[in-house]
């Protein structure tokens, strides 16, 4: 296998914003790019070793937990770290102006990465944030009605309560399957649940408790049908598999970037679909309040540009596997997973198998074992961290497989579990 050099590979990661904004004496050094990455036609288990070697982790430590957080790689961490330097440098300059070019090519990279048009993102903090200016915009009225299933994340719950609920407008809450067998098990849990009152179906793209990867294609066709609005939690899918966008038809997605996409941490994404945005109102308003484009929605006046800068270098690390890579991945290592502990009358899935209905989490229960002691068995005695889920009577640890993550990882992870599970 053919490989590339590295620094035809770091020369790749900062083309564009980071080539364009970084000190002209600067250039990386062999030290900082140790390993050199495989031609990305080959999926082996090695070019997915040096993709885990561009991650620095504390000693022994196995980070299954990227869906709480997510780690940058080194280069996300240089070109930021070049970033911060430069704006300190000069910041006069940087903070007022200096980089508004550079703003509107990270924008032009995430609309890209997501299949829509620069006009429809604004680069905005995190999820909860994107949540609360959904929910603070409607003028609904007492007895007007949001759908929003059980499991839903707090921060995409807490929104619709303080600034609809209390106003007495409803929030419809169906329960929804722990484990459904299709698609239409879970469009159904939706559609029934809609009355002529309906005006806002609120989701999740993933689902924070056990991995559940909802239809928001299907549930977006179906309620605008209705004439109702789809807003979308897309925090914990954004990343681990291809989305489009357009092609999922929902009217708003918020995205926290620092999870699946490896950026810096607070910042986001937040999409409304063009013919949607009329119903936005910006939750803080500054200078440049009459702007009538998507930007208005992103207007702090100061702000961490350093971070903002760097999803662009982010965006740049993940087409340099390809996103299409990293989605095949992403589903790899979930059937690798479930191949190795299916059988194990001690384990029990509590994430529904089919790849339409989940990808890289799953969430696992040691039959027999209560959650917080497995999960501190797991991080004590043997260096991994997960995510304990109590809730729902799921009793399992939460386990992301994100692209630092390999095969041995995984045999590494199941060992510790049999151990435990005695």
């Amino acid at each position: 296998m053919k490989n590339l050099y590295r620094r035809n590979f770091v020369k790749q990661l900062f083309t564009g914003v980071a080539g364009t904004v970084l000190l002209s004496s600067y250039k990386p050094s062999d030290a900082d790019y140790p390993i050199e990455l495989l031609d990305t036609n080959d999926d082996s288990e090695a070019f997915w070793e040096n993709v885990k070697a561009q991650y620095k982790f504390a000693p022994n430590l196995r980070y299954f937990n990227n869906g709480s957080l997510g780690s940058c790689p080194l280069v996300v961490q240089k070109a930021t770290n070049e970033f911060r330097a430069t704006l300190d440098a000069f910041p006069s300059k940087y903070m007022w102006g200096g980089w508004s070019n550079e703003k509107e090519v990270v924008r032009k990279k995430v609309a890209d990465l997501f299949s829509v048009s620069e006009e429809e993102i604004a680069l905005t903090h995190n999820t909860t944030e994107g949540m609360n200016l959904i929910a603070r915009s409607f003028n609904l009225e007492a007895g007007d009605e949001i759908i929003l299933i059980d499991h839903e994340h707090k921060s995409s719950v807490i929104p619709w309560t303080v600034w609809q609920e209390e106003k007495g407008v409803k929030l419809v809450r169906p329960i929804i399957p722990i484990l459904p067998k299709t698609v239409e098990d879970i469009v159904k849990v939706y559609e029934d649940a809609i009355t002529p009152r309906t005006k806002v179906i609120s989701m999740c793209h993933s689902v924070n408790t056990n991995g559940m990867v909802l239809p928001v294609k299907e549930v977006s066709e179906m309620a605008h049908k209705k004439g109702i609005l789809v807003a979308v939690d897309g925090a914990q899918a954004a990343g681990m598999f291809d989305i489009n966008l357009k092609d999922l038809g929902c009217d708003f997605y918020a995205v926290s970037a620092h999870k699946w996409l490896f950026a810096p941490k607070g910042i986001a994404i937040f999409y409304a679909k063009e013919k949607s945005q009329h119903y936005l109102k910006p939750l803080i308003v500054a200078n440049g309040h009459t702007d009538k484009s998507i930007r208005r929605l992103e207007n702090y006046n100061t702000r961490n540009l350093p971070e903002l800068l760097g999803l662009g270098s982010a965006v740049d690390f993940i087409n340099s596997i390809g996103k299409e890579k990293v989605s095949k991945r992403s589903y790899e290592l979930k059937h690798y997973f479930r191949n190795k502990v299916k059988d194990n009358p001690k384990f029990r899935l509590k994430t529904p198998e089919h790849d339409e209905l989940s990808c890289a989490i799953q969430t696992l229960e040691v039959v027999g074992k209560n959650v917080r002691d497995v999960k501190n068995k797991l991080s004590d005695d043997y260096g991994i961290d997960t995510r304990p889920m109590s809730t729902y009577d799921l009793n399992g640890v939460r386990i992301s497989f994100a692209i630092y993550i390999t095969k041995k990882d995984i045999d590494y992870l199941v060992d510790a579990l049999e151990s435990i599970a005695g």
